[in-house]
């Protein structure tokens, strides 16, 4: 169930205000990161499978209650990297496919298909949380997992761009069948929470995506790290605006800063040419 309202904070008690004037969700526990960025702003509200650790109660998950898109879209994402993961370095790509997003990892648990509030603004609240122990990802002794991947838009600014006039469905089964062949390969015993397949030159976060594009039908797209394929997607969709009707945009969606994450980082295109191409895009912006 999906609650609408207006994110109150009083007296150190948070609510939701419904526009009847009703309080709810007043006994959950609602995270201190949706208040600092939208106390007294209109939001969306369920619960969530997963159980706060503390509490032993559904985890409220909250995101910004803004009209839905009614033409089919898609949005490409580069996000910026995490300073405190090595892995991070060189960023992240994901995409979305008319609302619904699509993430692929090293970790199993981070290959899945989501809604933007899951993706964007999941809480740092149990599994999602940074361990309070070492300040990022990891399985305690008892089983007990904190995978710090808490809402993307919390953790990095993200840099996106957006096409309208795809074949959504066409594409989103591509990464649907992506996804299916990702949880039925075999793990390794050793490191059962490892994508055995994950390679860094051909079977990464930005390949997997990449390669979805070019069986889509771009076949120009390339790079096997997050900005460099970005730019060059870009450049791509830009190149075929005319030719196939698109509509397309480019912004950002800058870092809600939260304690539980540092600032992101900016990291340069690797590849000459996308310099070239890069500064050609900044006047989209």
């Amino acid at each position: 169930m999906v609650y609408r309202g207006i994110l109150r904070c009083r007296n150190n008690n948070s609510y939701l205000e419904t526009s009847s004037g009703e309080r709810i969700l007043e006994d959950a526990r609602i995270w201190d990161g949706y208040l600092k960025h939208w106390e007294n702003q209109s939001i969306c509200a369920r619960a969530l499978p997963q159980k706060d650790y503390e509490l032993r109660e559904a985890i409220i998950i909250i995101w910004p209650d803004v009209p839905k898109s009614e033409v089919p879209y898609i949005e490409i994402y580069f996000n910026e990297r995490l300073v405190k993961y090595p892995a991070s370095t060189f960023g992240h790509n994901a995409i979305n496919v008319n609302g619904e997003f699509f993430n692929f990892s090293h970790l199993i648990n981070e290959n899945e298909s989501m809604d933007e509030s899951e993706f964007m603004y999941r809480p740092a609240l149990g599994e999602f949380a940074p361990s309070p122990r070492t300040g990022d990802f990891e399985i305690m002794e008892d089983g007990t997992a904190y995978f710090d991947k808490f809402g993307r838009n919390f953790m990095r600014s993200i840099h996106v761009i957006r096409v309208e006039g795809l074949d959504t469905e066409r594409l989103a089964g591509i990464y649907h069948n992506e996804l299916k062949l990702i949880h039925e390969t075999p793990v390794y015993p050793e490191n059962p929470e490892k994508y055995r397949d994950f390679s860094f030159f051909n079977r990464n976060c930005t390949t997997i995506i990449r390669d979805g594009l070019r069986k889509y039908g771009f076949n120009k797209v390339s790079g096997i790290l997050p900005r460099d394929f970005f730019i060059s997607t870009t450049w791509e969709m830009v190149n075929a605006q005319k030719r196939q009707d698109l509509n397309i945009h480019l912004y950002k969606r800058p870092q809600l800063k939260v304690q539980e994450a540092p600032y992101s980082q900016l990291t340069p295109p690797i590849n000459p040419m996308n310099w070239v191409r890069k500064f050609r895009l900044s006047k989209m912006e």
